[in-house]
């Protein structure tokens, strides 16, 4: 159980550090990094499962939450803006 919870916040740190980077967006710190990354990692499994896909590994867990965290970096700009 801990295992898995250190694993999802390593795996949450990097897709929002990587979909930050892919955004264009301002450098932030590894908290925030992280914490996008784990929305984004809820956001991209919740939609990978509605669509069927996914549950394939960590490369698809990695590949999901990097997609979710784009999608939440895309949303949040449209909101403020």
């Amino acid at each position: 159980m801990l295992l898995h919870l250190l694993a999802s916040l390593v795996i949450g740190a990097l897709s929002g550090a990587i979909a930050n980077s892919i955004m264009h967006g301002s450098p932030k710190g590894f908290f925030q990094n992280a914490l996008l990354g784990i929305v984004g990692g809820l956001v991209g499994g919740f939609l990978g499962n509605l669509l069927g896909i996914g549950g394939g590994g960590w490369i698809s867990s990695i590949l999901l939450a990097i997609g979710g965290s784009c999608l939440v970096v895309w949303l949040a700009r449209k909101i403020v803006k």
